[in-house]
């Protein structure tokens, strides 16, 4: 089960609401929690090129780059000062990380020694960006070495969970991780196999239901005919859940670094947080 739990932290209001998933899951699992924030690099070497433009004379700046890594770094500091000290008003044990890389990657990196790894939709490097999935989102979904959860810009109770499965090894992982939290939450657990061939589905769903059968939690089963992307967006709304599970990649899977369409699809559209599971 989930003990451990890496929440990234910033100053946008996607990681404001990581943190309050983070908080709501880590008190109801009995987990603790590690916050870490990252000193992006490319906003320090990118203010590098205006170190040079200064030397050459185009532009009046001094050690640009050095005073923007100390701006960085205070900003990085403060923000989880804040977070240590929410952490322990809620009275959940928590840890803070202060980093300097490539964001996804660092963050990838510290998840290898969690559980679960929470993460907001966008950052606060990202609010000019296009779409509705941050870039640094997206790159962590790739690579994350963990279960990750994603979170939209707002909060609700986790009361209702939604399993999208397909019968896929991930999809069986998902399902897993999903009984754990219905059981351990006490909440009840809708799964839906979306497929054109529904004697196929329904093969795929029954699959489920055996697999689910011993656990003592609430269990309702749906066939969705149509496409996966579709589909699974259509039902989180349906049956208003609030937390997605999903396998990482489906049958559409090209590459491993690459995600699969339809679990990029749901990560821009859900309404709800998003478990990726591994």
């Amino acid at each position: 089960m989930i003990k451990r739990i890496l929440v990234g932290i910033d100053t946008s209001e996607h990681a404001r609401t990581a943190q309050t998933y983070a908080f709501h899951l880590a008190r109801r699992l009995g987990a603790s929690l590690i916050g870490v924030h990252v000193v992006d690099i490319v906003s320090i070497e990118g203010s590098f090129f205006h170190d040079i433009s200064g030397s050459l004379g185009l532009e009046p700046y001094l050690d640009f780059s050095s005073k923007m890594r100390e701006i960085l770094n205070a900003r990085g500091k403060a923000v989880l000062e804040d977070f240590a000290h929410a952490a322990k008003r809620e009275a959940i044990p928590a840890e803070t990380v202060l980093d300097t890389g490539v964001v996804a990657n660092q963050i990838c990196e510290r998840a290898k020694s969690v559980d679960l790894l929470i993460i907001g939709h966008r950052g606060i490097n990202e609010r000019f960006s296009t779409g509705l999935l941050g870039s640094t989102t997206e790159s962590v979904a790739r690579k994350s070495p963990r279960q990750l959860l994603a979170s939209p810009v707002r909060f609700r109770e986790v009361t209702r969970a939604l399993l999208a499965y397909d019968g896929s090894d991930r999809a069986a992982r998902a399902m897993r991780a999903a009984a754990d939290f219905a059981s351990t939450l006490k909440i009840p657990l809708i799964v839906i196999t979306v497929a054109r061939d529904l004697k196929l589905g329904e093969r795929t769903l029954n699959q489920a239901r055996s697999y689910l059968e011993p656990y003592s939690i609430q269990t309702d089963f749906k066939l969705v005919p149509g496409h996966a992307h579709e589909g699974i967006i259509g039902a989180i709304k349906e049956f208003d859940a609030n937390l997605l599970f999903i396998g990482a990649y489906g049958h559409s899977r090209i590459i491993e670094m690459v995600l699969g369409s339809n679990t990029e699809y749901v990560l821009r559209n859900a309404p709800c947080p998003v478990f990726m599971s591994r």
